[in-house]
């Protein structure tokens, strides 16, 4: 009976044994055109890429465009400039021209390009032939219109027309770039100044729902990308101790509503009909299937969320200190950084800098960057505060 017993056990431990060895592990997500999810802006760089349910500023279009019906500056623009993978190469960038403009009390519309260049590529079959140069490139256009639903809340729609040109004419003969547009849908909160015992207090709130669009593809008979679809909820306070100096707290937590891939046959590896069925679906129903598709249930849906911290000290309006971290899981990416950043404003120009730490094994293609960002505020000035 004892043997009996044990020849049980060992076999279920063999099962056990078998199936952990079949189980594919966590995979990252991964999408096309993934520069768009890079911040683009210096002041939200600092606060460990946060931007949701900040304060608004001429570089809202990335975060949350309804935050535009909130602005103080009747109208402004303002241009940014990252270098990427400085410390491999000096001539890949993330440019960023963004306008907007308050036209009344309840209503504001806005515009920005982005562009993402990769530098120069020197194409050449023998030592001493003249080189092919190519430049490979993407770009954004948006446009967006926001509009005050009550005396607190906002929404925003911005319309994105994206183009990706990455393939090598040298490579293929079919080369050409890809093409496709998406949607944002964005809210906006922020409430009247409260006042606590010692202090006053303003409360913040937003969501965003960007890159909603088809899918991307080079070619014809080419695999189809989804776009970075992403879901953002932010919350924040804002600390005002007295007329010089305030104090905004921010935390923020983004998903991608992008499909996990996954071992849809069950023989325990990602092969070719794996991928055939994953990307037969469609751009709206991953978007609600992402939401409860990752093979290890809930614990692996939670870990596709990350997460920012995020600090900024205004003194007199005039100058701002910030510091922010991004956690990402280390099965969907192992991003996590610590970043800082500083604001000046003279007159109606403001001038951002940020720089960030990497806290993780995988390093940062921003390590050892100094982001900048200008903005001019044109025109009058409202009162919201």
């Amino acid at each position: 009976m004892k043997n009996g017993l044990l020849l049980v056990f060992s076999m279920m431990l063999l099962v056990q044994n078998t199936v952990a060895q079949n189980e594919i592990p966590p995979q990252p997500i991964t999408t096309g055109v993934p520069f768009l999810l890079i911040a683009a802006d210096a002041r939200a760089g600092g606060m460990g890429d946060i931007g949701v349910a900040t304060s608004a500023d001429a570089f809202s279009q990335q975060w949350n465009p309804s935050k535009y019906a909130f602005s103080i500056a009747q109208s402004g623009f303002g241009v940014t400039y990252t270098p990427y993978l400085s410390s491999l190469v000096n001539d890949i960038f993330l440019g960023n021209l963004t306008y907007f403009n308050r036209i009344n009390e309840r209503s504001a519309f806005a515009g920005s390009f982005r562009y993402f260049s990769l530098g120069e590529i020197e194409l050449r079959d023998t030592f001493d032939q003249e080189p092919l140069i190519q430049s490979p490139n993407e770009f954004t256009f948006d446009l967006t219109y926001a509009l005050r639903l009550g005396d607190r809340f906002s929404m925003a729609v911005t319309g994105r027309y994206l183009r990706s040109d990455l393939k090598i004419q040298a490579s293929t003969e079919d080369a050409s770039a890809a093409s496709s547009f998406a949607v944002d849908i964005s809210g906006y909160y922020q409430s009247e100044e409260v006042a606590f015992t010692d202090f006053n207090g303003r409360w913040r709130g937003g969501f965003n729902i960007s890159n909603i669009g088809p899918k991307i593809k080079y070619d014809e008979v080419g695999q189809e990308n989804f776009l970075p679809t992403k879901l953002g909820l932010g919350g924040g306070f804002d600390f005002i101790l007295d007329q010089y100096n305030t104090i905004g707290a921010n935390l923020e937590l983004n998903k991608l509503l992008v499909p996990t891939p996954k071992d849809f046959n069950g023989d325990g590896v990602l092969d070719a009909e794996d991928a055939d069925e994953y990307n037969s679906i469609g751009f709206i129903s991953g978007m609600f299937s992402s939401l409860g598709d990752a093979p290890g249930g809930f614990s692996e849906e939670l870990s596709e969320f990350t997460w920012a911290l995020g600090v900024e000290y205004w003194y007199q309006d005039v100058f701002a200190l910030r510091t922010g971290y991004f956690n990402e899981s280390e099965d969907k990416g192992s991003r996590k950084f610590l970043s800082l950043g500083a604001g000046f404003k003279y007159t109606s120009i403001n001038i951002d800098l940020s720089y960030l730490f990497s806290t993780s094994r995988v390093r940062s293609p921003l390590e050892g960057t100094l982001r900048f960002g200008l903005t001019f505020n044109l025109g009058d000035t409202y009162t919201e505060y």
